[in-house]
């Protein structure tokens, strides 16, 4: 993981509930479970494994929420980042059926959670998937009807006219709401579980940058700048930030940086004409822009891929044409924040799951469902550590191949795949 001090200038970390900070690790300790990284992945197996009684450790780079859980554009979005048809070619009938019961999987754990710690973080319900073509808004008709033949309920389609009732734009041609979908301050979630994890007694250290994951051992050890920790079992959680700490690992994940704005707050009649049912909003194409208000009615409004995780040079510039050319209305509005951050992708498009040994559990590479994903895996990988490993052996069994091109020519030929998907959004085609 990279190591940094603070938070990005974020709107979440304005905004964030909790602003304590936790002490590094300096010396030599031991417990049941050590869980490297500190977003939603390994804060919710973590604390998972602290209701099931298990003695936990989180290691976390920078500070709790510092990568994409804490950067994210908040949203609920059910499902995968690949079609049910895909995963059946790979897994065969009985594991496709597995991993389809499983599509409501991360938003039901957010929401229990929520529920059962008291967590303030701002939750609301439905989400807006919108076409851009018609071939988009056929395409979503299909996937309903497959989700509602696997018993999947709670999808609705909108023509041109219904989805102007909950988007303020002629730019879309129709669309589905989610029921089940929803939005949250996503920074202020994961700080939450950690804080539910701390009551229980999970032990967490930030500024703590992880050099060396020994899992070939007997008893694995995870070697830090100020000291290591000695467990039974590892969990690998740092996502797009894991970097090259484990050789095995970096082959199969690309980051790709991602961008968000967030305005100043709207007049209640703007945010009502923008957004009148208060649902984040995401549309269709491969490069998408996705938005929605937050809970004192600013518009946050996100986009842009830009792969290998490098940094655009202003964020603004990069993505105020697209808010505008949806919203006109926005053109005088002030933009108060921005920031950008890195998501991690596989070539599948489906997350990255596994074992290194019989003791090193890890999970990542979620591909722009991370809210919900890593939910589900955090959930599922603290079973499978205690017993039950029936959906992680599943998620396993999917092959996971590098990218293509290696280290030198990854991001080239992923950029030139991104530019040709993006050609046929443009044409409809």
């Amino acid at each position: 993981m990279q190591q940094q001090t603070n938070h990005t200038g974020s709107y979440y970390a304005a905004t964030a509930n909790d602003t304590q900070d936790r002490p590094a690790l300096t010396g030599d300790i031991e417990a049941d479970v050590c869980i490297v990284g500190g977003g939603f992945t390994g804060v919710v197996t973590g604390l998972t494994l602290a209701e099931l009684g298990y003695d936990v450790v989180i290691l976390e780079g920078a500070k709790i929420g510092w990568g994409a859980s804490g950067r994210n554009g908040g949203q609920i979005i059910n499902g995968f980042s690949r079609e049910i048809e895909y995963i059946e070619k790979t897994v065969g009938p009985e594991g496709a059926s597995a991993l389809a019961s499983l599509a409501l999987e991360g938003g039901n754990v957010i929401r229990e959670l929520v529920s059962r710690y008291g967590i303030q973080c701002d939750l609301k319900y439905g989400s807006v998937l919108a076409a851009c073509t018609n071939k988009q808004l056929r395409g979503m008709s299909d996937v309903k009807d497959m989700w509602a033949g696997r018993g999947r309920n709670g999808i609705e389609i909108l023509n041109s006219h219904a989805i102007r009732d909950h988007v303020g734009t002629d730019k879309y041609v129709g669309g589905w709401i989610d029921h089940k979908g929803g939005h949250i301050h996503p920074l202020n979630l994961v700080q939450g579980e950690a804080k539910a994890a701390e009551s229980l007694g999970a032990r967490i250290f930030e500024q703590t940058r992880v050099t060396e994951v020994d899992h070939q051992a007997e008893t694995p050890v995870v070697h830090t700048e100020g000291g290591s920790v000695k467990s039974r079992y590892v969990v690998l959680a740092g996502n797009a930030y894991l970097g090259k700490t484990v050789k095995q690992l970096y082959p199969k994940i690309l980051p790709a940086s991602t961008q968000i704005i967030v305005t100043e707050p709207l007049s209640d009649k703007m945010a009502n004409d923008i957004l009148p049912t208060d649902m984040c909003v995401e549309d269709a194409n491969y490069v998408l822009d996705y938005f929605r208000l937050t809970a004192d009615k600013r518009l946050l409004f996100g986009g842009g891929t830009v792969y290998g995780g490098e940094d655009v040079a202003d964020v603004e510039k990069a993505l105020r044409p697209n808010m505008e050319r949806l919203f006109p209305a926005t053109k005088d509005l002030k933009v108060e924040f921005g920031w950008q951050g890195n998501i991690a992708l596989t070539w599948s498009r489906l997350p990255h799951v596994g074992r290194l040994g019989t003791g090193t559990y890890f999970a990542h590479g979620y591909s722009g469902h991370g809210v919900t994903s890593s939910h589900m895996m955090g959930r599922l990988v603290a079973h499978a550590l205690h017993g039950d490993a029936t959906a992680f052996d599943v998620f396993e069994s999917m092959p996971a191949r590098s990218f293509p091109g290696g280290q030198l020519l990854s991001v080239p030929l992923s950029t030139l795949g991104c530019w040709w998907y993006s050609m046929r959004d443009k044409l409809g085609i």
